[in-house]
């Protein structure tokens, strides 16, 4: 009995064992700490290696044109420089006549776990009077944004205040689809992109053409055969002289339609037209400064992609493919041989929020209260165009101190 009783208590107490342990075991189970993802750091922050400046002038750096992300807003722009101010959505300075020099600037982009990214870049402020005296002449190309004819009035413009050199602009194009014979010109043509001032060799032929439809004025034929001859064009349209700055602000049309699957193709044909306009500007002009502009980003609401092109482009596409061929170019042009071509950062001092045109529509049909949405996707507001006319001049004004 003894024996049959002590082995009854000793399986007793090892079945409850077993209970304590399989329930130890659950317990652990749910009081575990979940697995913890680490947040994603992926910024991509692009900078030039420099930005221009010009006493009286704001120039500004507008944070969600620096950085790839879906909503700038989630992140901390945290800017280490000795001028200007740090403000929510931008960086700006309006320098004063001692402020002119260089100067660095830094920023580090800070999310929930911490510096996500950080560059610098150098701050050029131009004399305000850099080259007085002189006579000088500029050949501004471009597309549309240059076809509106708003940012190289403004550069002419700047131009006519005291201190400056006497500016003369080359062109065939102008205000009212006429160049001014002493005043705004340029060769600017909506829907052009590179490859166009090349291989345009004949207007297309079509009733009533629009005054873009037109051949490249680049293009000369010589024994009935079509080159890029600059030669030709300065003899026709800036009086026979060579300029001393030649400018290409050109990407938009270019890149606008990439998906993500054909951009790096189309970015490499991109830069091969750039290689083959800039080596013809080059062959005739061989003292100019020629200077290539970053592609402008697109307006800060998917609104103004709704307005103009419905379901066929995003914001976030554009923005991606107009990042991407920046970066390319900012890469390309860095090393470039030709030490006389150089980045204009046009696309920093932009205000995509403020300086883009709007409209005025009812909230939906079942609600008439207004509201003001963004109405373009690529095309500036005047004020806007004025801050990339503003961006050409300080540049035109350091390479002329």
């Amino acid at each position: 009995m003894n024996i049959k009783f002590l082995l009854a208590c000793f399986l007793v107490c090892i079945s409850f064992l077993h209970a304590q342990e399989e329930q130890s075991t659950v317990v652990a189970a749910v009081t575990q700490p979940p697995q913890t993802v680490a947040p994603a750091t992926n910024v991509q922050l692009q900078l030039p290696e420099c930005i221009y400046a010009v006493p009286g002038k704001e120039i500004s750096v507008y944070f969600d044109n620096i950085v790839l992300v879906i909503n700038p807003d989630n992140y901390v722009f945290d800017v280490t420089c000795t001028k200007g101010r740090n403000d929510n959505r931008r960086w700006r300075f309006t320098p004063a006549k001692e402020d002119v020099g260089t100067f660095d600037w830094s920023v580090k982009v800070i999310g929930d776990s911490g510096v996500l990214a950080e560059g610098s870049m150098k701050v050029h402020v131009a004399p305000e009077n850099a080259g007085e005296g002189k006579d000088i002449s500029i050949l501004v190309v471009g597309d549309s944004l240059t076809n509106a004819g708003v940012y190289p009035a403004r550069i002419f413009e700047n131009f006519q205040a005291p201190g400056n050199p006497k500016l003369k602009m080359a062109g065939s194009n102008g205000p009212g689809y006429k160049p001014q014979p002493n005043g705004v010109a340029h060769e600017g043509w909506g829907g052009w992109r590179w490859d166009t001032f090349i291989n345009r060799t004949e207007a297309p032929k079509k009733e009533n053409p629009k005054p873009y439809e037109i051949a490249s004025r680049f293009i000369n034929k010589v024994d009935d055969k079509p080159v890029l001859d600059f030669q030709n064009y300065f003899k026709l349209y800036n009086d026979g002289r060579t300029p001393d700055f030649i400018t290409f602000q050109l990407g938009v049309n270019d890149v606008f339609a990439a998906t993500d699957e054909n951009l790096q193709q189309r970015i490499t044909e991109i830069l091969g037209y750039a290689d083959t306009l800039i080596a013809a500007a080059r062959k005739d002009a061989p003292d100019a400064i020629i200077g290539v502009g970053l592609v402008t980003p697109g307006a800060k609401s998917q609104d103004a992609f709704g307005k103009n092109y419905n379901c066929g482009q995003t914001r976030w596409q554009y923005k991606k493919n107009q990042h991407a061929l920046n970066q390319a170019m900012l890469e390309k042009f860095s090393q470039y041989e030709d030490k006389k071509v150089v980045i204009i950062p046009t696309n920093i001092n932009l205000d995509c929020e403020n300086n883009y045109p709007t409209s005025v529509e009812t909230v939906n049909l079942g609600n008439d209260a207004k509201i003001t949405r963004q109405a373009n996707g690529v095309h500036p507001a005047p004020a806007g165009y004025k801050q990339i006319g503003d961006t050409f001049y300080a540049w035109m004004k350091y390479y002329l101190k």
